[in-house]
């Protein structure tokens, strides 16, 4: 078992919600949501039991990748629009020619222009970039349009700390770093070993993330700029799982990040790539789960707790059902997974109501999103422009794209479910099954998810020495391959434990309750909890808290 008890703070007790703000409310009719549309739902978030908002970009920004492709500035890239790096590409010789990466082509044995390595960007094809006028690549690990800010430029990193500076002094909280660990990469930017043949271009995240450098610049960000205004920083942290790697960035004594995204529970379903097959299995997510609930604590770090983000594809259809027999159930078991697990929880905006991905019935023409776009175009390409070979990516993208995580919340059951006006065209398709799945119709039914939420919700802030500051203990499988997750929590104050039990699966199945302790319900997501002796009889989807408090 594992203690977390140490070292209080009010970040760790926190609900953040997540809000996509283009996928949030539209105030103005014109199909886009707001900063008022979010102004405008502010006690609704409260009710839910939130009090910390992580919006996503709210910036200008050319929308190539919605928002993530920055006019201002974000930590490892900037739209090609920004001012930097238009003068940057303005002339070799401008003062902020090193403000990103810039190097001379290389020659092929035929004499042809060759990029500077043989770098594959995260949304395919070369991550360098020719510009004619100057006669040099740039580089882009995202989008063409998303050139990477090289950090080994001190006036640039002063730059981008007056940036965040702007923020604190408008009374912003804190931070979540996109693309953190890319902020640094290895000086002489060598080629990437091939491990595709098949591929022009390779993975060069051995060169590109977590490079020398890195840990100095969260120090120097941390010292700088977060410590002067108590700043809470949650970085994301990509191609970056192990549990030492992780140490060394969130670990109390290294003064460096507060808590880490290190993404391996979005990734649960993933082959060998995204969109490749491998089906999601409740044994996964207990490894994860336990992985990061008890490793933690060793090293005096703080978790995570989330399922579902701005770039996945929700939870409650990857990793549970939306069938309508059990998609109550589903959600509701999720919500208890959440709550009772330690760290700060985030929750995704439409996540409270059980939210759904789009439905199997919507092909391509439904899916704007440029990562799950140029993956679709490029396998069509590898099989002739055949429409009809395109099944098992369509699967994986009904599963996975990132559109289903920025689908617009469904407010009510009113035309364009509440999202903006009636004669308005939401910005991205809204899911048809808004009418049976909404704010509106679940606010005042007490056997709603919504209030399901509210109550786990109340139920872990009744008891943070329990669900949030607890010792974590895994219960065993009781069968291979169980689709049973069961876990335990003890309060290292008074020693009450809880035992949750987490039936993903839509068949009923029968677990012991240990012996040594006296078991009372105290939460459930059926009306009551079938017990046969020391046996519970787990229905489809069943989630249920036992407390033993003597």
């Amino acid at each position: 078992m594992t203690s977390t008890e140490a070292h209080r703070e009010w970040w760790k007790e926190a609900l953040v919600y997540q809000i996509y703000p283009a996928s949030f409310l539209d105030s103005n009719g014109d199909g886009w949501g707001d900063i008022p549309g979010i102004i405008s739902k502010l006690d609704y978030i409260k009710s839910v039991g939130a009090n910390t908002i992580w919006l996503s970009p709210i910036y200008a920004s050319p929308q190539r990748d919605m928002g993530y492709d920055v006019s201002d500035y974000l930590v490892n890239h900037t739209s090609d629009e920004h001012a930097w790096f238009k003068a940057s590409r303005s002339s070799n010789e401008n003062t902020k020619r090193g403000w990103y990466f810039w190097r001379p082509p290389k020659k092929s044995s035929d004499g042809s222009r060759r990029p500077p390595n043989n770098w594959k960007s995260i949304f395919g094809g070369s991550a360098w970039h020719y510009d004619e006028a100057t006669e040099e690549y740039y580089l882009a690990l995202f989008l063409p349009s998303q050139p990477d800010l090289d950090w080994t430029n001190e006036d640039m990193r002063q730059s981008i700390h007056d940036d965040i500076r702007f923020w604190l002094d408008r009374g912003v909280d804190g931070f979540r770093i996109d693309s953190m660990n890319l902020m640094s990469k290895y000086p002489d930017l060598p080629d990437a070993e091939i491990t595709d043949p098949n591929e022009e271009y390779q993975s060069g995240d051995k060169w590109f993330a977590s490079g020398p450098r890195m840990h100095e610049y969260l120090r120097e960000l941390r010292t700088k700029v977060f410590d002067p205004y108590k700043a809470i920083t949650v970085g994301e942290l990509g191609f970056t799982k192990d549990v030492d790697s992780v140490s060394k960035y969130v670990s109390r004594s290294r003064h460096e990040i507060n808590m880490l995204f290190t993404g391996d529970i979005v990734d649960l379903d993933f082959g060998a790539t995204k969109f490749e097959r491998d089906d999601f299995h409740p044994k996964n997510l207990r490894a994860v789960t336990e992985k990061w609930q008890t490793a933690m604590p060793k090293f005096d770090g703080w978790n995570t707790v989330y399922l579902d983000n701005h770039d996945s594809g929700r939870s409650l259809t990857r990793y549970a059902s939306d069938a309508p027999e059990y998609r109550t159930h589903a959600a509701k078991l999720l919500a208890v997974y959440l709550t009772t697990l330690s760290g700060t929880l985030f929750l995704l905006a439409g996540q409270e109501i059980g939210m759904a991905n789009l439905p199997k019935s919507m092909g391509i023409e439904h899916y704007l999103d440029v990562e799950g776009r140029n993956y679709y175009h490029k396998v069509l390409e590898s099989r002739g422009g055949d429409v009809s070979k395109m099944e098992n990516v369509m699967r994986e993208m009904q599963l996975k794209a990132r559109d289903h995580g920025r689908l617009p919340v469904q407010w009510s059951a009113a035309t364009n479910a509440g999202f903006t006006e009636l004669q308005a065209k939401p910005w991205m398709t809204i899911n048809p099954d808004y009418k049976e799945w909404n704010v509106e119709s679940q606010l005042d039914d007490p056997n709603s998810v919504l209030s399901f939420w509210k109550k786990s919700l109340a139920a872990r802030m009744n008891r943070v020495d329990l669900f949030v500051y607890g010792t974590f203990e895994s219960v065993p499988e009781a069968v291979p391959h169980d689709r049973v997750i069961a876990y335990k929590r003890t309060s290292p104050e008074n020693g009450h434990e809880a035992l949750v039990m987490l039936n993903f699966s839509d068949e009923a199945n029968e677990r012991s309750l240990p012996r040594e302790r006296n078991w009372d319900v105290l939460r459930g997501n059926y009306p009551s909890v079938r017990r046969n002796g020391d046996d519970v009889v787990l229905r489809p989807w069943e989630a249920v808290v036992f407390l033993a408090e003597s």
